[in-house]
């Protein structure tokens, strides 16, 4: 189906997989359909197992097929992990003496040639994004696009982005297992920004922090450009990890405790509130005062937002970064961290949430097919997978199909009458063939004589083919006796 664009993102504790559709307005975009599940095969982001993560990508794509009524095709993946690099580079092109001004190929040809520079063995590049043009000597604004400027010497400074190349490959293997296609592979922080982030965020300069399962994901923005970006092994998970060595207690009772009694700051929290864990094959349960677990959990946070507010000084931007540090992902809502991240960066911090760029969708009142509300979307935990969608609709042609619609089997029996053939009995097309044999004949093929004439039989007489009661002979009849007449004489004139 058209204009039909799918994320999947694949974190290391979900996948979600998200279906939707251009919007009624200009950058805006509507969610059809949603899937989640739990992530099996993929540590600290990257994937480890193929197999079992085709098993959950399944899994998510076909909760989300079913609730959108599309078969999804194709995919927007998102990739992070300690094994994301970037670096910094300047290209230079001389224009051609018969182009007047600056053209589009141009600009093209300095980004390709960026994919010659140098890299370490096994790596690949995954991003060349443009943060400047210089166009003899005098630096353009952003605003400015190189393309129409008169000028006959164009430089350029690339953002680029570089990733494992076997760790791309196993998020590629695992889709295509899955019985996917890779429609493009997307940075996680930049899918992320898309979502929370706007022009005005974009043009005051923001950092944006992903905190996953996995790993904490920083993008920073300046002037409209992004400036730096780092990907940080530790994240949610993290403080689960903690929390279940601190407490003694299972990984699943760490990972409740963290969500619905956690908090970054110990001094917020009353000592006298305890909290009762359940214990194993009956032992008696576990107490901790939320004050020890906000301790267990402020020590890994703390460490955490330390090693930000270390990225965001090696940017080398930030005192140009006067938007709030916009937090999001699944480990963004633990309590009091705005209040913790504002004390380490010194900077005005806030949670960004995935619906900035999002519409409701309008129910049809002839389908059974119901979109999922904005308000069951719209958490952070999201923002990576909406924001690959919202990568897919800027940057592909929504003329190709991202997807299948599903009909349903009363839909596919409905026929179309004005583009099917009306329905005709077989019995009466055999009947009509048999009446054409009986009226009309086919005419019996004659042999072609040979060069030396031998006597033959009299043809069939049938009713039509020189009998009595016929016609005196049919066409058949005709060119058989031409023939043999034109071998005849080519017989007497060779004697």
């Amino acid at each position: 189906m058209k204009n039909i664009i799918v994320g999947l993102d694949i974190g290391t504790t979900k996948i979600a997989c998200f279906i939707g559709r251009p919007g009624s307005k200009p950058g805006k975009a509507q969610i059809i359909g949603f899937g989640k599940t739990d992530s099996v095969g993929v540590e600290h982001g990257i994937v480890i197992n193929i197999m079992q993560t085709a098993d959950s990508i399944r899994k998510a794509v076909r909760q989300a097929s079913e609730q959108a009524g599309y078969e999804v095709k194709e995919v927007y993946v998102g990739i992070a992990g300690q094994h994301i690099k970037s670096m910094q580079s300047q290209g230079t092109t001389v224009i051609p003496s018969d182009h007047t001004l600056i053209t589009q190929e141009d600009v093209d040809r300095i980004r390709e040639e960026q994919n010659r520079i140098m890299m370490g063995p096994g790596e690949e590049i995954i991003h060349i994004i443009p943060q400047s043009y210089i166009v003899d000597n005098e630096v353009l604004s952003s605003e400015i696009s190189p393309v129409g400027v008169a000028g006959k010497c164009l430089k350029a400074n690339f953002h680029i982005i570089t990733g494992n190349t076997i760790n791309i490959n196993n998020i590629r293997l695992s889709i295509e297992e899955a019985g996917l296609k890779v429609k493009g592979v997307v940075l996680e922080p930049i899918a992320s920004a898309l979502a929370t982030l706007d022009s005005r965020d974009k043009n005051a300069g923001v950092a944006l922090v992903d905190i996953g399962g996995g790993t904490t994901d920083i993008a920073v923005f300046s002037d409209s450009n992004i400036r730096h970006t780092s990907v940080l092994p530790m994240a949610g998970n993290s403080i689960t990890e903690d929390i279940r060595k601190g407490c003694n207690i299972l990984k699943g009772q760490a990972e409740s405790l963290k969500t619905k009694f956690g908090s970054c700051l110990p001094s917020n929290t009353n000592e006298d509130e305890v909290i009762s864990i359940p214990g194993i094959r009956n032992q008696p349960p576990r107490e901790i005062s939320r004050k020890t677990l906000a301790g267990i959990i402020h020590g890994r946070v703390q460490l955490i937002l330390e090693q930000i507010e270390y990225e965001l000084q090696l940017s080398g931007c930030k005192d140009e970064l006067h938007a709030p540090i916009t937090l999001t992902g699944g480990g963004s809502k633990m309590q009091h961290l705005t209040e913790l991240c504002s004390f380490i960066t010194g900077m005005d911090c806030r949670i960004g949430t995935p619906d900035e760029h999002l519409e409701e969708v309008t129910p049809d009142p002839n389908s059974n097919l119901r979109s999922p509300k904005l308000s069951e979307i719209s958490d952070p935990m999201y923002s990576t997978c909406i924001g690959l969608l919202l990568y897919g609709l800027e940057h592909s042609n929504i003329e190709e199909d991202g997807a299948i619609e599903i009909k349903t089997k009363e839909e596919e029996n409905v026929t179309d009458t004005k583009n099917t053939a009306p329905n005709i009995d077989s019995n009466d097309i055999f009947s009509d063939l048999t009446n054409m044999e009986q009226t009309n004949p086919r005419p019996k093929e004659e042999p072609i004589a040979p060069t030396t004439p031998a006597p033959t039989k009299e043809p069939h007489k049938e009713k039509g083919k020189g009998s009595k009661d016929g016609n005196k002979g049919g066409f058949g009849d005709a060119v058989s006796k031409y023939f043999a007449k034109l071998f005849m004489e080519n017989t007497d004139s060779d004697d």
